[in-house]
């Protein structure tokens, strides 16, 4: 079987954590070049995972070893590299946030149509087996209609994660452009899309840098999200949760109240009116901590999506809306207003 040539630019955490080790263990896959501007980093990659070591992304990119990338990069490159592999006939998986702006992302969306080729968004949150189960429930009408919400993504901070630690560029607004609310709150507002099948209307927020004073982007995000149809809930995003990490959503139904990755036992919990409840063991979510889930699955959907030939499972245009909200929350913080999407 003829297997998809993968290189991988940029060689940090979630590269050497995520990306990486998911191709690998999927055997439609040959790990043939990674890339990092660490040359030294770069060729110990490329040992671990008998590939080709680059430090220029765009020699990766016009190297004819590889038919996709995966775009694992500091953000403000997201656009810029992912639009010329695009370009040159390679499909695309970007991390998130997609872009730093709206037209970054209008034009990484044109590179894809024009190009006819994949562009994919890593949002995982999409693909956790509660969440799915959640989304079927409230498609069925099973929490009847759905009043409100809260979710929250918030763990120590990604100094611990990073292969560069306190000194990563995800403290580094030029690199970064977002910081908590980029890198976990985007998570949450694909997610809140995605599960109510609806989109994110207005936006009330702030964004505070509390806790990691030595970076110069926000650490601490709360906002106030409402749908198109008047469904009105939080959300929130902090690298400032020092005990265990929080990944939870509830959805608020007229029926029931759907408690997702709550409890450590049970990902689903669902409370009805009539004073059931049921559990469902559906496995942990992708987590840093010890225990999570391992497979992100945005890998294996990237994959399949390639080889068999399919629409991409989260698609530019769905990035875009979701950095849509943040893009919305950040200006409704600078103007201490509500504001439309």
């Amino acid at each position: 079987m003829k297997k998809l040539k993968i290189g991988v630019i940029g060689c940090g955490s979630i590269a050497q954590h995520r990306h990486l080790p998911e191709y690998k263990a999927n055997p439609s896959v040959e790990i043939t070049a990674v890339c990092d501007i660490n040359e030294e980093r770069a060729k110990e990659v490329a040992k671990e995972f008998k590939a080709k070591a680059y430090t220029n992304f765009e020699k990766l990119i016009s190297s004819g070893e590889v038919e996709a990338v995966s775009v694992c990069t500091p953000n403000y490159l997201h656009a810029p590299i992912s639009i010329a592999a695009l370009n040159a006939g390679l499909h695309v998986l970007c991390e998130k946030p997609m872009a730093t702006s709206k037209e970054e992302a209008d034009a990484m969306i044109e590179a894809a149509q024009n190009s006819g080729k994949t562009l994919m968004i890593g949002h995982n949150q999409r693909f956790v087996e509660s969440h799915l189960k959640a989304k079927q429930m409230i498609e069925e009408g099973a929490i009847g209609k759905v009043y409100s919400f809260r979710t929250s993504f918030g763990h120590k901070g990604p100094e611990g994660w990073s292969v560069d630690g306190k000194d990563s560029w995800f403290f580094n607004k030029d690199k970064a452009f977002i910081g908590a609310m980029g890198d976990l709150g985007v998570h949450k507002t694909d997610l809140i899309r995605h599960i109510l099948g609806e989109e994110i209307t207005e936006v009330g927020a702030f964004v505070e840098t509390k806790a990691k004073t030595f970076g110069d982007v926000d650490d601490n995000a709360v906002c106030v999200l409402k749908t198109a149809s008047g469904v009105i809930g939080t959300l929130a995003a902090s690298w400032s949760y020092t005990g265990k990490e929080d990944n939870s959503t509830i959805i608020y139904g007229e029926k029931a109240i759907i408690r997702l990755e709550e409890d450590p036992e049970f990902s689903l919990i669902v409370q009805y009116t009539t004073g059931e409840t049921v559990r469902y063991e559906l496995g942990q979510i992708q987590s840093n901590e010890e225990g999570g889930q391992s497979n992100s699955h945005v890998v294996d959907q990237f994959v399949q999506s390639i080889v068999e030939d399919k629409s991409s499972p989260v698609s530019g245009e769905e990035g875009y809306k979701s950095l849509s909200v943040i893009l919305a929350a950040l200006e409704s913080n600078e103007t201490k207003k509500i504001t439309r999407v």
